[in-house]
């Protein structure tokens, strides 16, 4: 999927995912990666950032750069086809008793200058096989709302409207 197609989804398509049918590109190709990518493409497809994932014990690494984005509080979630990456079925955020889904990530600051920077490490997700593999059928994205997640919320945290996004690339 390109930034360009991700872009679309989130100017015309808002109730949709950035990321409709990665498969259309063919079967993923065999084999693990230990590591993947992510580019950040605003709603007008500009690419605003680049997000690296790397498979550690208990999960994924997840480390991120964006510039040009509004200054504040934002959310960041894991998408899937679906909604929120949510294998478990749980309801969203860490403050929610029937919480949380692995989608769910922490908030995170963006400068006066529109830059922000996130590090962080994802429990139960996995680069590998099975269900909880940000490699699903219809894949998966990195989605960064315009308003902070209020960490409780099903099935969005509130945290606004989608502004940026990345496909997770395998």
């Amino acid at each position: 999927m390109s930034l360009r197609s991700c872009s679309q989804y989130l100017l015309w398509i808002p109730a949709l995912l950035c990321l409709p049918m990665i498969c259309s590109q063919g079967a993923f190709a065999q084999g693990t990666p230990n590591k993947t990518h992510a580019d950040i493409a605003d709603a007008k497809g500009i690419k605003i950032g680049t997000a690296k994932l790397s498979a550690v014990k208990g999960g994924v690494k997840i480390t991120a750069s964006f510039a040009n984005l509004p200054p504040g509080m934002h959310a960041v979630h894991i998408h899937t086809a679906g909604g929120h990456f949510n294998p478990e079925h749980k309801q969203h955020g860490k403050d929610n008793p029937m919480g949380a889904h692995a989608g769910d990530l922490p908030n995170f600051e963006v400068d006066a200058s529109g830059k922000a920077k996130i590090k962080l490490t994802v429990p139960n997700v996995t680069l590998g096989p099975g269900a909880n593999s940000l490699f699903q059928d219809g894949g998966t994205a990195l989605m960064i709302h315009a308003m902070p997640d209020d960490y409780k919320t099903d099935p969005t945290g509130n945290a606004g409207a989608r502004i940026a996004c990345g496909v997770i690339e395998k």
